[in-house]
């Protein structure tokens, strides 16, 4: 009882009426239907059930991905380097001739020997480390490199020129009485000749343009320049520029006087400015202006030094702390062909196949180009722009990285915008790089998924930093007086990525499905080349499309799903249109799995929100489709047929693993089903009455295959050997259990063939009929599993029987509960066995068995007794409260409401008949076959007849018409059945005798036509408990007479009993259909109490039915 204690039941018992797919006639694997097309030759053979389910898994597969629109984290799986661009040596700058050469590293080398200023913390000063690098660079033997430095120490020495910028100053002595100053500056070369010498015991004395020295003359004018004067300010900013010719780099130095500009004002301005005053400091200031302006009478003498104030002055030398540029020397050209030689130097020395190199130039080389840039003269656009160019070029030849080249033109851009022009020619130039650059990305453009594949992060990157360099191209278009594009950058690759989608397209085509081919030949290129168009897509959305839009502002999306769906649907067409005569099942196949992609195609497109499918080239492409799929539908049939049958074949009848209690072919079945209902779903034929069609056939077909199923498990069962005193089976707990199993797979994959809603008679639920099929198929599971579960308890009769004697012989010395104690531990012990082999439906189904079992064998052990006393009922009767608690354990168990239904309401009227009269017990008896017509009504058959009472006559005429769906009580399927017609109870009719039919042999639907006569009183058959008994037996020749069901039918309602007779004729009434049933046990109770009773009319009662029994073993 402890087992059951834990055991929760969830039994639903449900009555459905509907037709039964067992009752059909099941094809054998491989026949078709006569209205379905037949399979051509080379179709899937048996033995291949395997690989077609393989290729379905493969089918299924490709479709999980096609549910929802692509997430970039799928797509991008890789982070492997990018596939190496194309790149030509003939697209760089021009090769310079071996004397345009040697003149190039002469400039370089000038520039290292003739070096001025101070390096930055980067740069390299050391002389023999520079002319080294230039060495190397240019690949000069030792011989030639000291030959071109003699030559250039030879040459003329170079003109120098400071640059000088005066940008701003902070800070500022406070010279005006407003508290500000107004502030100058005055800048010049101050030569070796001009610097003051030092005074032995005095201090070196400051210089200032305005005083001069004491020990040398004022600077002359053209040496000296002057900034603007900045008002009332102690932070002026000037941002001016200035040049100076230098005579000694060694010895000059700059110098800067910075002044507070004062006009001369009289003695009524400065009071006029009192208002003007700022603080006590410039209440000083104010008082000795006025002063001043007071001692001079108000003017201030040509002569006089103290009109402007000094803030101080700055000496810079030249050599130790400026950088000086050659003067008279055009050096953009020169700039430009020594940039490049060293660009491929570097980038050969760096990483020379490596695509990710991002011009880092190492300490010597960006010094020789900063030197060179500054002697040339050249501004910091025209740096950006010969960086560019060069670069750009480079990239051509030898892949760079995209992230480089941006920050070269972001560079370029932000000097851009502070120069705003470029001479013309070096400007025509720039134009025709960043044309070059423009071809070669339009060119890259058109081959996008070569060389930026979505599944490659990195190339995804490189692709993302090209589009932005090509966006950067379009923001110097209006700065160019020569335009470099002759149409807008984004029609051009909008053109490019048409002209790219094409000529991928045919590649693939003429790779995968050439137009030379036949049609079932091309057929499984294109199917691939609809599914790489399908990948391809996925990848334009989710990657390609963001990048394009989000830079360049281009619908890459929609243009390219736009263009390969209409190429893809004008190929589709035209192979189905030569296809459709030559359907045999391969090209039914391909046609298929070719649909299937094509759905997905035009269904992607509606994912997305706005998009309309009904404007695709595809739409409407399924009507083609049809007949293939009618044909692959059908062979799926056949084919799940066959995957069942090797998967029994193979099954041990063991579970698959620990956690597990159904063996393999359970697993197997589930997912050919689960497989065939995601497969009806991903198919989604969009004409709603074509569906209809499809999705009945097929589930007639699933319907089909899981009862197949269930006869092939039973015949494995039955040639399983049983083990020696078993009581449970194990081979039979596992086949309940795949029954199980294979009845919730199979329920929830028919519920999964909805069709689409829309046809007409459809409601929103479960079509009508997919749901007849459900229900029928779920009776016939339910009845399987019963038939399975009776097999299983039928071991455990025996026992339960012995058991049950074993408290029938118990001397009533004994208590009860000793009495009933070794059958509760033999029920204790076989449930848990079963608790451990059964899942929960099961072993509410076998629970049930069991409770039937056990008031069987009560019900046999009362009617074995007679004339016992009223001890022995008490016994029984406190068994049954036992068992009755066992079984319901505290509600873990059984409900109520079954334990107490059924044999369990007999035995209760076991006890009532104890006290009835023999002819109310025989009158009970006929009573009770009456109440079983309205239960379970397709069990055993059903029986057709025709019954009135003929009046004038006073004969009670019954007509046997014919039989249906009789039960199978022979080897070969079948039974010979007759039926035997008697009249009761017999003391209402003891002059009647019982009548029966012809035998028909080999049959389940017998017509018998037979007529049979009684003569009888109304009277009598006015009677509640009068009843015609029909009884149909299969004969057999060599053994007892098997019984097949009974029917009773009152007399009180046939017509001359309840009604007159209406027109007289001899068959009045309408045929009666009558359900066969089994007699009840109350029956065989109210049959067993007769036989207890020893008086005359129970103990003729119960030898006439004795002598009916023999009667019926005879032969007719």
């Amino acid at each position: 009882m402890s087992t059951l204690l834990e055991i929760k039941s969830s039994v639903l018992r449900q009555v459905q009426v509907c037709p039964s797919f067992r009752r059909k006639t099941e094809p054998e694997p491989g026949s078709t239907s006569a209205d379905a097309p037949e399979p051509a030759t080379g179709a899937w053979k048996p033995e291949d059930g395997m690989e077609f389910f393989a290729h379905m898994r493969l089918i299924l597969k490709k479709g999980e991905g096609r549910q929802a629109l692509p997430c970039p984290e799928v797509l991008l799986r890789s982070g492997s380097p990018a596939p190496a661009e194309p790149v030509d040596p003939n697209l760089g700058l021009r090769a310079l001739t071996q004397e345009e050469v040697e003149m190039l590293y002469e400039e370089a080398l000038y520039t290292v020997l003739h070096r001025a200023g101070t390096m930055g913390p980067d740069q390299v000063d050391d002389e023999e480390i520079l002319l080294g690098y230039l060495q190397q660079v240019f690949g000069t033997s030792p011989e030639e490199h000291t030959e071109a430095i003699k030559r250039v120490k030879k040459a003329k020495a170079p003109t120098y020129t400071l640059k000088v910028s005066v940008m701003s100053a902070k800070n500022l002595l406070a010279k005006d009485p407003n508290g500000f100053s107004d502030p100058y500056c005055m800048l010049g070369i101050l030569p070796a000749s001009g610097t003051p010498r030092e005074q032995s015991g005095q201090k070196g004395q400051r210089f200032s343009f305005r005083k001069g020295s004491k020990h040398s003359s004022p600077l002359p004018a053209k040496c000296i320049r002057v900034t603007e004067v900045k008002s009332s300010t102690l932070n002026p900013v000037w941002k001016e520029h200035f040049l100076f010719e230098i005579e000694d780099v060694n010895t000059d130095q700059l110098h800067l006087d910075i002044w507070d500009h004062d006009d001369d004002v009289s003695v009524a301005e400065a009071c006029r400015k009192l208002n003007e005053v700022i603080g006590l400091k410039g209440m000083s200031r104010y008082f000795k202006q006025i002063v001043k302006s007071a001692r001079t009478n108000g003017t201030a003498g040509p002569t006089e030094d103290h009109t402007d104030d000094f803030l101080g002055c700055l000496n810079i030398p030249v050599r130790r702390d400026t950088v000086m540029s050659q003067r008279g020397r055009s050096g953009f050209l020169s700039y430009l062909l020594l940039l490049s030689r060293i660009l491929q130097f570097e980038h050969q020395a760096e990483e020379p196949n490596s695509s990710s190199w991002r011009g880092e130039f190492s300490g010597p080389g960006s010094t020789i180009l900063c030197l060179h840039g500054a002697q040339s003269n050249l501004s910091p656009l025209q740096l950006a722009v010969l960086h560019w160019q060069v670069s750009s070029r480079h990239h051509q030849t030898c892949t760079l990285d995209y992230g480089y080249l941006l920050g070269l033109l972001e560079d370029m851009q932000a000097h851009w915008e502070e120069a705003a022009s470029l001479p013309q020619e070096q400007e025509e130039s720039l134009a025709d790089s960043f044309s070059a650059f423009s071809e070669y990305g339009l060119r890259l453009l058109r081959q996008l998924r070569d060389y930026f594949p979505a599944t490659n992060s990195t190339a995804v990157y490189r692709l993302e930093l090209l589009l932005k360099c090509l966006d950067k191209l379009q923001l110097f278009q209006p700065s160019f007086e020569i335009c470099p594009f002759e149409t807008e950058l984004n029609m051009d690759i909008a053109a490019a990525l048409k002209r790219g989608n094409r000529e991928w397209y045919n590649r693939l085509l003429n790779t995968n499905s050439p137009r030379e081919q036949s049609g079932p030949q091309r057929l499984p290129g294109l199917v691939k080349l609809a599914d790489i168009i399908y990948e391809d897509l996925q990848a334009c959305y989710g990657i390609y499309a963001s990048l394009f839009h989000g830079i360049l502002k281009v619908d890459f999306f929609t243009l390219t799903f736009r263009q390969l769906e209409r190429l893809l649907a004008e190929e589709a067409w035209v192979l189905t249109e030569e296809l459709s005569p030559k359907m045999t099942f391969q090209v039914a196949s391909g046609l298929f799995e070719l649909y299937l992609t094509l759905a997905d195609t035009q269904r992607f497109w509606s994912y997305i929100p706005g998009r309309d499918g009904r404007s695709l080239a595809l739409a409407g492409i399924h009507t083609p489709f049809l007949p293939a799929v009618k044909i692959w539908l059908q062979v799926l049939r056949d084919q799940v047929k066959w995957r069942l049958q090797g998967a029994v074949d193979v099954d041990t009848l063991e579970p698959v693993d620990a956690s597990s209690k159904h063996s393999s072919s359970a697993a197997t079945a589930s997912l050919c089903f689960s497989h065939i209902q995601e497969l009806w779903v991903r198919l989604a034929w969009p004409d709603p009455a074509q569906a209809q069609g499809l999705g009945t056939q097929l589930s007639q077909d699933m319907c089909g295959a899981v009862l197949f199923y269930t006869e092939l498990l039973r015949k494995k069962v039955d040639t399983q050997p049983g083990a020696v005193g078993e009581t449970v089976s194990e081979p039979l707990c596992v086949v309940l259990n795949n029954v199980e199993l294979v009845r919730r797979a199979s329920g929830q994959a028919l519920r999964g063939l909805g069709w689409p809603e829309g046809v007409v008679g459809v409601e929103a639920t479960l079509p009508r009929h997919l749901l007849s099929c459900i229900q029928a198929l779920e009776e016939d599971l339910q009845r399987e599993a019963h038939t399975v579960t009776a097999h299983l308890t039928s071991k455990m009769v025996a026992d339960i029987r012995k058991y049950v004697q074993h408290i029938s012989l118990s001397p009533d010395s004994i208590q009860n509960d000793e009495a009933v104690a070794p059958l509760m531990k033999y029920l204790d012990e076989k449930l848990a066995l079963l608790n451990a082999s059964l899942v929960k439906e099961n072993l509410g189904r076998v629970l049930e068995a069991l409770w039937e079992l056990l008031l069987q064998a009560i019900l046999q052990a009362l009617g074995g007794n007679s004339d016992v006393s009223a001890d022995f009922y008490g016994r029984f009767q406190f068994t049954l409260e036992a068992l009755v608690s066992f079984f319901h354990a505290e509600g873990q168990g059984l409900p109520l409401e079954i334990l107490k239904d059924g044999s369990y309401k007999r035995l209760e009227e076991e006890l009532r008949l104890h006290k009835c009269s023999t002819r109310e017990c025989i009158e009970q008896f006929y009573l009770e076959k009456l109440k079983q017509k309205s239960l379970e009504q397709n069990r055993f058959g059903r029986l057709s007849v025709r019954c009135y009472y003929e009046a004038a006559e006073q004969r009670l005429a019954v007509e046997v018409l014919h039989a249906a769906d009789l039960l199978p009580l022979d080897t070969n399927g079948l039974s010979d059945p007759f039926v035997i017609v008697e009249l009761g109870p017999p003391h209402l009719f003891p002059l009647v005798r019982s009548q029966r039919t012809q035998v028909k042999a080999r049959t389940l639907h017998p017509i018998y036509d037979e007529l049979f006569h009684f003569s009888v009183s109304a009277e009598a058959c006015r009677r509640r408990s009068a009843c015609v008994l029909f009884t149909v037996m299969d004969h057999d020749w060599l053994s007892t007479n098997d019984f097949a069901g009974e029917a009773a039918l009152g007399l009180s309602g046939v017509s001359g009993i309840s009604r007159p007779q209406v027109g007289g004729g001899m068959r009045a009434g309408q045929p009666i259909t009558l359900h066969l049933r089994r007699p009840r046990a109350q029956v065989r109770s109210a049959l067993r109490m007769l036989e207890g009773r020893t008086n005359k009319e129970a103990q003729e009662f119960v030898k006439k039915l004795k002598e009916l029994e023999k009667c019926m073993e005879a032969d007719p």
